[in-house]
């Protein structure tokens, strides 16, 4: 089955090419960095609009890649939330209309489940069960994966997620969007030794998550410096290093623990922030003394793309799921998620 995918729930335009017998065939992603860079953030209704000028050129460069066209296609998933309603709109209305036009079927997938499952496009596949991070800028969540649509959450942020700290710390380090990678690169040039923030919510038990306090930390310890004028280039690399080892530290251990209360032996950690090479590091060595190991996607499917919906939609096309009514949600627990029905 040739699936096609495409992602349009926020600022990346993604779309893929899925064969369920000789994987992944093509993939293309647009970014929207450039455009929103100016304004700080996402703004909706550029990204809508964007969405629309790329989407369809984006399509026809991948099946070009393939060497295939449109008749070739036996289904086509594509991203029905959780995300910006508008961009939603761009992808849900293409994916339905195309499939009419072509009769063929058509699935909306979760963003989520399609990060939960980016790991297993890799030559080396996490097998069911096994304890899921999921950590982006929207989201910062444990769930536990008992096998596809079988998700229990066992914590998430009750505040901003871990991405989100990481975009607004940058702000606060006169940092150009998007922040994290910025945060990043900042602090390898940083002293560890200098100063050292909170770890949140890792001295009572659970595996929630809260970044907001320690992103008041850092912004306190910024108009300190600032006041007593030795906020200089060396400190602002001090504070990212000292915040994203907070940050580092603070997933670490809720991703231990939950691995203890789970039984599990397998972690798949996904979402833009799984991209961040001091988290990896950290996390296979916490991991190797559990005897556990940890699963990645690579780089460029960290952040939102059209090959984790492809693979996604494929494995539950595979077993007879379809939707019928173009309906976006914006808002979907990952929870309301169910096995499909082979």
């Amino acid at each position: 089955m040739r699936v096609l995918g495409i992602e349009t729930s926020c600022d990346e335009t993604g779309v893929a090419l899925y064969d369920t017998e000789h994987g992944l065939l093509a993939d293309a992603l647009y970014s929207q960095v450039a455009l929103h860079a100016e304004f700080g953030g996402v703004v909706p209704e550029l990204a809508s609009r964007d969405h629309t000028r790329k989407l369809l050129p984006l399509i026809d460069e991948v099946l070009a890649e393939a060497g295939m066209v449109k008749s070739d296609l036996d289904a086509i998933a594509y991203t029905a939330g959780p995300g910006l309603v508008g961009a939603l709109m761009v992808g849900a209305c293409t994916a339905h209309g195309m499939a009419r036009a072509l009769g063929i079927s058509v699935l909306g997938v979760h963003h989520m489940e399609g990060h939960l499952l980016a790991p297993m496009l890799e030559d080396e596949v996490p097998e069911f069960p096994f304890v899921a991070l999921l950590v982006s800028g929207g989201h910062t969540q444990l769930v536990d994966v008992a096998g596809l649509g079988e998700y229990r959450l066992l914590g998430e942020s009750v505040d901003d997620a871990a991405g989100e700290a990481f975009d607004k710390v940058a702000k606060m380090l006169d940092l150009p969007y998007p922040g994290g990678p910025q945060v990043a690169a900042l602090a390898e040039r940083g002293d560890t030794a200098r100063f050292r923030f909170p770890r949140p919510m890792t001295d009572r038990p659970g595996v929630d998550f809260s970044f907001s306090g320690l992103k008041t930390h850092t912004l306190t310890t910024l108009r300190t410096l600032e006041r007593d004028g030795a906020l200089d280039e060396q400190s602002r690399c001090d504070v990212a290093r000292a915040f994203e080892d907070a940050v580092v530290d603070t997933l670490v251990i809720k991703c231990r623990r939950a691995l203890q209360a789970s039984g599990r032996q397998r972690l798949v950690v996904a979402g833009g922030v799984s991209a961040n090479r001091r988290l990896r590091a950290a996390l296979d060595t916490a991991l190797s003394k559990l005897g556990a190991q940890a699963f990645y996607p690579r780089g460029r499917f960290c952040t939102d793309n059209g090959a984790m919906i492809a693979y996604a939609g494929a494995r539950r096309l595979a077993l007879g799921q379809r939707t019928d009514t173009l309906q976006p949600r914006p808002r979907w627990p990952l929870s309301e998620l169910t096995p499909p029905v082979a």
